[in-house]
């Protein structure tokens, strides 16, 4: 048997956090300079009604004493570790993972931890994270499971659109001319991950709506199983991602679609009424 942990980034929710026994290492995120406290569950209608009232935001790594104190307790009852990571592409959470894991491997010399650089944030590091647990369920070997999670995060897609681009330009992810051009015009970005983890912008459509729409267009061209799973999440815009839903089982989904409430981590970073679209797809 073996441990397999994420962080808070992976968006997952907390009865498949409970239902796998998986170990979640937070990432910590204020609100006006207050540390926000998730311990109880995330209110992410009021975390982005703060944001469109003005509230800022900001994230930072977790420090190595966290990476510690959850990995020490595993390895010292003789278990394996396996963690999935938020993106390299857009934090240094998972090279401070492997520099942990380093330090430990020298104190454990026995066992194992093998650090996997999801490329991806919200449920595009958490479906691979699901893959996994279920995969260590169904009795596969650690390095089975490490194998194929590999193979997933290569193939995963991750699209997504934003209602107002000031969060993207504040966080350096769009350039600040597009940012204000976009706004004057209505124009909503169209983004992805690329294959290193990095947002990149796809192209500009005009209006909230045509947005939505690419995001099921992209699933028709670079869908590679339509029953498969497939992940939503959005900073409250439900009713949008409900629309998203309904476009992606006209377009013959016929896969679990697990819809989430964006978790603050990235949520900060695209700011309120982004609605993200993750599935399996073509090689990225």
């Amino acid at each position: 048997m073996f441990a397999i942990f994420t962080d808070l980034a992976a968006n997952l929710p907390q009865e498949s956090v409970d239902q796998y026994g998986l170990g979640v290492i937070p990432i910590r995120c204020t609100v006006d300079g207050k540390v926000l406290d998730v311990s109880g569950g995330f209110d992410g209608p009021a975390f982005y009604a703060a944001m469109r009232a003005g509230a800022r935001t900001s994230t930072s790594m977790p420090a190595p004493a966290v990476f510690l104190d959850a990995f020490r307790p595993v390895l010292e009852q003789g278990q394996d570790i396996l963690y999935v990571g938020m993106s390299s592409g857009i934090s240094g959470t998972v090279g401070l993972a492997r520099t942990v894991a380093r330090d430990l491997l020298e104190e454990y010399p026995d066992r194992r931890i093998e650090v996997i650089d999801s490329r991806a944030a919200s449920l595009g590091e958490g479906l691979p994270v699901l893959f996994a647990a279920r995969l260590r369920e169904q009795g596969a070997s650690f390095d089975e499971t490490v194998s194929r999670t590999l193979d997933k995060c290569d193939h995963m897609f991750q699209i997504f659109t934003v209602e107002d681009l000031a969060y993207l330009r504040r966080g350096g992810r769009l350039h600040t001319a597009v940012a204000v051009v976009g706004s004057m015009l209505n124009v909503k970005p169209v983004l992805f991950g690329d294959a290193e983890g990095h947002i990149v912008l796809k192209n500009m459509v005009v209006g909230r709506r045509r947005s939505l729409d690419a995001l099921a267009a992209r699933y028709r061209e670079n869908c590679v199983d339509l029953a498969g799973p497939v992940g939503l999440a959005h900073c409250d815009s439900p009713a949008d991602t409900d629309l998203v839903i309904q476009k992606l089982r006209d377009a013959g989904c016929t896969g679990d679609i697990l819809k989430v409430c964006y978790e603050p981590v990235t949520g900060s970073h695209v700011g309120p009424g982004t609605v993200a679209l993750f599935f399996y797809g073509h090689r990225r």
